[in-house]
């Protein structure tokens, strides 16, 4: 017979801290496609315009468009009339290692996982760091970057090379498409979509598969609560992670580019409108300011864990008998 779980049995121990990261001009000073236009001789400043044109051309054809589904398409007529023909997977694999990151980067991943690990109050409840990064760029670029050896999960774009033709289901063996290269989109992310992976990483939906996103799920059942997150990123265009963040207790953190004053006063004015906890310059070194802000709230959720683990000790252990 089946015996039942407690009542108030927990499913997980909730002694993670998440530190959430956008991906470029967060991590990186340039966005990830600009090695890969460099190997293929891509005019990025076209492409972008061009990207940033389509949606009023397309408005004047009664098709109202996604900013990021447009790249993402303009990507694909690139490869199949463009200069970037036989585009494959491997080669988005393999820009990632010409990524050019902040300073600190991507040592701080390590440390800041170490710092957590190597303290005893905190090692003693296995406490411990997880990185996650949400981004509207590729996959494969980051997990072919120097920094994906440190990443606990990725959610980025996805490609297909070899799409499931008509009939697909009635053959033994699927017929060749052409020369490999990418053709279709697997998936796709943009700003709002970021908030998903906020759930499925909260809910532990990204470890256990039998946990979907869209399930009810209290706070005190998740995998990693909201509080027990940082997220980090670079500005407006990540308002809607910011807010879900803000509205759980969990912490927002805004990157500038050292020394860009137009990028500072865009981050100040998130802190001012209350989008974000705070803000810094893009550098992860040893005791700069963000570093210093990072750190210490990481060790602020991880003081938090602690204490609430010893006073539910506390609360579950009565006082031994004493003489009369």
């Amino acid at each position: 017979m089946k015996r039942k779980p407690p009542a108030n049995a927990k499913v997980f121990e909730q002694n993670v801290i998440a530190l959430v990261w956008d991906f470029d001009k967060t991590l990186i000073r340039d966005y990830m496609q600009a090695p890969l236009f460099r190997r293929y001789k891509v005019d990025s400043a076209r492409f972008w315009a061009e990207v940033d044109a389509l949606a009023e051309v397309y408005a004047k054809r009664g098709i109202a468009c996604n900013r990021d589904t447009l790249y993402l398409n303009h990507l694909l007529t690139y490869i199949e009339h463009g200069p970037l023909k036989g585009l494959t997977t491997d080669d988005l694999f393999a820009v990632g290692a010409e990524l050019e990151y902040y300073p600190g980067l991507p040592e701080f991943f390590k440390d800041i996982k170490q710092r957590v690990a190597d303290d005893r109050t905190f090692s003693k409840y296995g406490i411990a760091v997880e990185h996650y990064i949400v981004s509207t760029g590729f996959a494969d670029t980051i997990r072919g970057s120097a920094i994906a050896k440190y990443v606990d999960g990725i959610w980025g774009c996805e490609f297909i090379e070899e799409p499931m033709l008509p009939g697909f289901l009635g053959r033994k063996r699927q017929p060749k498409v052409g020369p490999r290269q990418i053709r279709q989109i697997a998936a796709s992310f943009d700003n709002t979509s970021k908030t998903r992976a906020l759930f499925e990483i909260s809910k532990g939906a990204n470890r256990v598969k039998s946990i979907d996103v869209n399930s009810k799920m209290m706070e005190h059942d998740r995998r990693i609560p909201f509080d027990h997150m940082i997220y980090v990123a670079d500005g407006p265009s990540d308002v809607p992670a910011f807010s879900i963040l803000n509205q759980f207790n969990g912490q927002t953190f805004a990157i500038y580019p050292e020394g860009d004053r137009a990028a500072f006063e865009q981050v100040d004015r998130l802190r001012q409108d209350g989008r974000i906890d705070m803000f810094g310059p893009a550098d992860y070194r040893e005791k700069t300011q963000t570093w210093m802000w990072l750190t210490d709230h990481v060790a602020k959720i991880a003081q938090k864990i602690v204490e609430a683990k010893e006073e539910r000790l506390r609360q579950a252990v009565s006082d031994p008998p004493r003489h009369l």
